[in-house]
């Protein structure tokens, strides 16, 4: 893997070259390789080649060590350093060098990373502030130097270290702008942004001149190993990685950064009492100590080699990244390429690259310095779901003429007349968080069914559906994915009214077949949702699309009934238009916040989560990270077992984790293991829907997986869209706990168990079932212990927490979570509650700029820009005699639920 890592104290990079690339630290002391300078800004400074201690100092502290003068225009206290961006071998690779003894691996590893670092430097930026200017200029030359270890850092002081072949590439922070003639202080974020597409071509590389050695690979869910090296081996030298995983498990550490964190603190001291010589020898002791000469070591996995082309390659980089987004930035779609090929020596990158740039179907634009893609068939997709909602426009008879007296009145009265009133087809009630969109619905069906036309009620979620809608009194409410398949509920359409609850959860294709089927049964289409919170998982923001783009008018709730306090009410309502700053003030007015370090976050949260229970109070807790809401977890039910509230005693429940492949990942045989979980969503020969059964084999072009009643079957990846994978792993339950159900199934007597819906564990009967009740109906439910579809209930992520209201809502954002945060997780965390916000955070300034991005995505049409636009839109409505929509798309102080103002984009593209 690629770590990209800020250095922001001179001092302690001084202490840091002086104690770890300078003195070897935790390689050996026949281990050591020379450190060197790197990079075009080395070559300017005449400082290229072995790395000395008074240069780096000099470097670290900006000042040229050629000129004793400062090196950049800039020096604070505050000012990055240098960036360590390390590189780190897979254990098979480190294995084969230091333990089998291949010399060559050495040099083919450092090759790799050095053509890695070059494609970095020629992405080299700065800033370019003079003259009112504000944007950054290419300078494609960086200075880095560069550290070769060999092992990794012993687990204690008294253990020798495993090998590990891993590099430290300082990445000092100046580069020269040839523009300006001048050495400044780099840009790196698009670096950062980029890494994983640095990543692929390092892992390319590396094992395209392994191939050359004569090795073969195998690719693994991160990286890839070594054929030859057995797994036990592999796992034997990774007793630091076991040892932090152990210290993690130890104190509920699962997040990325927290690890790294965990293992800079857990760091042993120097071994400087052993040689290299030495060390070998007993890395074939402990190999020799397995004895996998007696077979057990038959279980190893069997390499599968897929021989494919540069453009299969791109076919399925294309079928991966556009299936759930309309745009995708070039080198995401180059990694998942490069991803695809790794295996395949005969294909180089830019075999790769050059077929993705020969393309045909990719669109491309330059936005500023990357460039942004879609294809032609996501714009068909999305040009047929807005002619289908134009074609709509002034095709009906209004419900009513003269509209009834209403028993809502304000925006909730405008938007109902809006819809009796309105002679489209399709129309839109745009309703912020907590405004009483309930409400507003309850009194169109009412007025609905008063001319004697059926109303047919769905949401995209069976939780919102048939859970929440349900609840609410709309006793036939069901899901989107029902209606499409259900021709009984098709047929009930004719000449009636469709009402979508929770709209903005549509992708472009279930919006496209609502729009096909009410086209076909002359109904119409009543869109409810909220713009500003989370879209659907998979491709296209189509309610957005259909606002801003097809020009279907949206009738806006904007008054919050649900927060009961002034100032928490204002605190969401600016969320709602995008002022974060203004929110964090009011937040703060009322000490929603609290700033605390990292470590003490969760224990805080749950002190205060028990104090709100303990007084017969609702309360949720919402995490951007699955990863940091099982952490929170783990502390509220130590919390819950100590007042009584859950046994104590806990039985082990499967759980199945889904891994949220894509269909192109399902159908690539190289990223299963066993021991998987495989369920089937539709009828296939020789299995039920519903089945769950275990990946048993994965050799050569083998893929078997096997039913609950011990019969093998082939997995079938070319019918990947028809089942999903999981990841089975195990989670304690005591009687008491709050469950929630993950995926929609049955219990045992046949009940239906709706996905996200929420029930507490009261027994575990004789034969080992488990016995849960509805909180709230009391109906009872028996799974047994495998079940595997049911998750702790104390934490959700915002997506499970929309359309959930409770009277104090907890949210746990440490900086770990911040790549999972934007405004719409964000507003959607903050709105649940009635009474009372606790935000918990170890870094206030740093999540408020977090949160400040809007986290749309980008359609297909909005990426061709406002004048191609236009003319789309403009062409639709040719046949038409009123007038196309207005394009410039409003201000968020006049229009929050349109949105915001479409940025300029790039020239338009050459459509071919």
């Amino acid at each position: 893997m690629i770590r990209m890592i800020q250095v922001k104290s001179a001092a302690h990079a001084e202490d840091y070259f002086n104690d770890a690339f300078l003195q070897g630290d935790y390689y050996i002391n026949d281990q050591e390789y020379p450190g060197a300078f790197h990079g075009k800004v080395a070559n300017r400074l005449g400082i290229a080649g072995p790395t000395t201690k008074e240069a780096f100092h000099s470097l670290c502290w900006n000042i040229n060590p050629a000129t004793g003068e400062t090196l950049t225009q800039r020096t604070s206290d505050s000012r990055t350093v240098y960036y360590d961006i390390n590189y780190h071998c897979p254990k098979s690779v480190s294995t084969a060098y230091a333990v089998y003894g291949d010399e060559r691996i050495p040099a083919v590893f450092q090759e790799s990373v050095h053509e890695t670092m070059q494609d970095i430097e020629a992405d080299g930026q700065t800033r370019v502030r003079k003259n009112g200017q504000n944007e950054n200029r290419p300078t494609g030359e960086l200075l880095w130097g560069s550290f070769l270890h060999l092992t990794a850092r012993p687990v204690d002081d008294d253990t020798n270290p495993d090998p590990h072949i891993h590099s430290h590439c300082t990445v000092l922070n100046a580069t020269w702008d040839d523009t300006e003639q001048v050495y400044k202080a780099g840009q790196f974020r698009d670096i950062k942004r980029d890494m994983p597409y640095y990543q692929e071509r390092f892992y390319k590389r590396l094992a395209d001149k392994l191939t050359a050695l004569g090795y073969t690979i195998r690719r693994t869910a991160t990286a890839f190993e070594l054929e030859g090296i057995p797994q036990p081996v592999i796992d034997l030298f990774s007793k630091r990685n076991a040892a932090i995983k152990r210290i993690a498990k130890e104190n509920n550490i699962t997040d990325a950064a927290e690890l790294d964190q965990l293992g800079a603190q857990t760091r042993a001291k120097k071994r400087k009492d052993i040689s290299l010589a030495e060390l070998k020898q007993d890395w074939l002791r402990q190999v020799a100590e397995l004895n996998l000469d007696d077979g057990k070591n038959s279980g190893d996995p069997v390499t599968l080699v897929v021989s494919v082309t540069p453009q299969q390659c791109i076919d399925h980089a294309l079928s991966q990244c556009f299936e759930r987004a309309s745009v995708a930035h070039d080198r995401r779609i180059l990694a998942a390429a490069y991803r695809y090929g790794l295996e395949n020596s005969c294909l180089s990158l830019d075999d790769i690259t050059q077929a993705f740039h020969q393309d045909s179907r990719i669109v491309t634009i330059q936005d500023g310095q990357k460039i942004m893609c879609t294809t032609h068939e996501v714009l068909a997709e999305e040009k047929r779901m807005v002619d289908l909602a134009i074609a709509g426009k002034g095709q009906l008879t209004p419900l009513y003429r003269m509209v009834p007296p209403l028993d809502v009145a304000g925006d909730q009265a405008t938007a109902v007349t809006h819809v009796l009133t309105t002679l489209d087809r399709v129309s839109n009630v745009q309703g912020g968080a907590g405004t009483g969109k309930t409400t507003t619905l309850k009194e169109l069906v009412k007025h609905i069914n008063g001319t004697g036309i059926k109303s047919v009620l769905v949401a995209p979620t069976a939780s919102a559906s048939r859970g929440v809608m349900r609840e609410e009194g709309f006793k036939e409410a069901d899901t989107v994915a029902r209606l499409l398949v259900d021709t009984e509920m098709q047929n009930a359409l004719q000449d009636g009214c469709l009402i979508v609850d929770e709209a903005g959860l549509l992708g472009i294709k279930d919006m496209t077949a609502l729009l096909r089927l009410v086209t076909e049964k002359n109904a119409r289409l009543i869109l409810f949702g909220d713009t500003r919170q989370h879209p659907s998982v998979v491709r296209g923001d189509a309610l957005r699309i259909l606002n801003t783009v097809a020009g279907i008018k949206a009738a806006e709730i904007n008054k919050i009934y649900r927060q009961r306090h002034d100032g928490y009410r204002k605190a969401v309502e600016d969320i709602a238009v995008g002022n974060i700053t203004s929110a964090f003030e009011r937040l703060e007015e009322f000490n929603a916040i609290t700033e605390i370090e990292a470590d003490q976050l969760n224990g805080q949260l749950v002190n205060e989560y028990m104090q709100a229970i303990n007084q017969g109070k609702t309360a949720l807790v919402v995490s951007p990270t699955h990863q940091q809401g099982e952490a929170v977890t783990a502390e509220l039910r130590n919390a819950l077992r100590a007042n009584g509230t859950i046994g104590q005693h806990d039985i082990p429940v499967t759980r199945y984790i889904n891994l949220n492949y894509t269909d192109a990942e399902k159908a690539d045989g190289r990223m299963y293991q066993p021991g998987f979980a495989v369920q089937f969503n539709q009828n296939m020969p020789g299995i039920t829907r519903g089945t769950v059964c275990q990946v048993s084999n994965v050799s050569g072009d083998t893929f078997t997986v096997v039913d609950p009643a011990g019969n093998a079957l082939p997995l079938p990846l070319d019918k990947a869209h028809q089942f999903t994978v999981y990841r089975k792993t195990v989670i304690p339950l005591a009687i008491g706990d709050s469950v929630t159900i993950t995926r929609g199934s049955s219990d045992r007597t046949g009940k239906r168990l709706n996905n996200g819906q929420s029930l507490k564990v009261v027994s575990v009967d004789e034969g080992s079932d488990i016995i849960l009740i509805n909180p709230t109906t009391k109906v009872e439910y028996r799974v047994s212990p495998e079940f595997g579809h049911l998750n702790h209930g104390y934490t959700t992520t915002s997506h499970g927490a929309q359309g959930r209201t409770t009277d104090e809502v907890y949210i746990a954002m440490p900086a770990s979570t911040f790549p999972a945060s934007n405004m719409k997780q964000f507003y959607v965390s903050v709105s649940r509650a009635r009474d009372k916000v606790h935000l918990y955070t170890d870094d206030k300034a740093a999540l408020m700029e977090q949160v400040s991005q809007i986290g749309d995505r980008q359609s297909a049409l909005e990426l061709l820009g406002p004048t191609e636009l236009s003319q789309f839109v403009a062409r639709q409505w040719a046949y038409l005699e009123s007038p196309p929509p207005q394009l410039t798309l409003a201000p968020e102080s006049q229009s929050p639920a349109i949105e915001r103002p479409v940025r300029p984009y790039a020239p338009k593209p050459v459509i071919q």
